[in-house]
């Protein structure tokens, strides 16, 4: 499902996902959401404008202009639309987000794509915790709250109940990972891989320094382009950008590669190609 989650920014997760990240992250997003609005929230009642909008999905997909076109009908100020997805749970829907149609504007109901769901909040943080551990872990509490936009006050308890091992890193700093999670041993090499754009491994959640070298972020991130590019790792780290181009995967690294991780790159890159195709 692609709808807005943590941090209030735009995810696609999961159906299995969407509910308990949702109930997780409910209290927190609307709480920052009235803090950040509230000069434009005076004397607004928001339940009301929620209500109005989930009466009208009920009928069936719409899009974003007819839905603030009537909260502004109804005489709400424009600022609601910005935070009414916080009180009603919105999925975007096909035909939206498609190479033809690239905005992602037309909503629907939540329940209406993944039925009705009751996954109280206190399961659900033990869920978002699991999950983000067993994509990042070992990870640090700081790292986890970044991620879920979540007060680490809020987190710790949960780590407590999920049952974590714990770690050091170099710096000394507290680190927590899955029990039954998979750790490699010392002096693994790290093969050669491709991402995408908007990787969650280099989004500026958490800086990431071991995977995108800060001599490398402003090659990746920069004003002219928001949304990253396509890297490839080599040992783990950012080494060089790539494009697909004409059936084929054309690498090109920030500094001289050695033979042997060029073949290695390059091997990898016949596969990228082959998925594409």
């Amino acid at each position: 499902m692609q709808a807005t989650l943590l941090r209030v920014t735009i995810h696609i997760v999961s159906a299995a996902d969407y509910p308990p990240f949702t109930e997780a992250v409910r209290s927190a997003r609307r709480d920052w959401w009235t803090r950040a609005a509230r000069r434009e929230l005076e004397g607004v009642d928001v339940e009301a404008a929620a209500a109005l909008v989930r009466e009208r999905l009920a009928a069936g997909p719409a899009r974003q202009a007819e839905l603030a076109g009537l909260l502004a009908a109804a005489g709400f100020p424009k600022a609601v639309w910005n935070g009414i997805g916080l009180w009603v749970d919105m999925v975007r829907v096909p035909p939206s987000g498609t190479w033809e149609r690239r905005r992602a504007d037309l909503y629907g109901l939540a329940t209406d794509w993944l039925g009705p769901w009751a996954v109280g909040e206190a399961d659900a943080l033990e869920h978002l915790v699991r999950r983000y551990l067993s994509g990042f872990g070992p990870a640090s509490l700081g790292d986890l709250g970044s991620w879920a936009g979540l007060p680490l006050t809020t987190l710790r308890p949960v780590l407590e109940r999920v049952g974590t091992r714990r770690f050091r890193d170099e710096q000394g700093g507290e680190l927590f990972d899955l029990d039954d999670a998979p750790l490699p041993e010392e002096g693994t090499p790290a093969p050669p891989r491709f991402l995408s754009t908007w990787d969650a491994n280099l989004l500026v959640h958490a800086r990431r320094t071991q995977v995108l070298p800060e001599r490398h972020r402003g090659r990746i991130f920069h004003v002219k382009a928001p949304h990253s590019y396509p890297t490839f790792l080599v040992d783990g780290a950012v080494a060089g950008t790539w494009r697909h181009e004409e059936g084929r995967v054309l690498l090109e690294p920030f500094e001289p590669l050695g033979a042997a991780t060029r073949r290695r790159l390059e091997d990898e890159a016949e596969r990228l190609a082959a998925f594409h195709h």
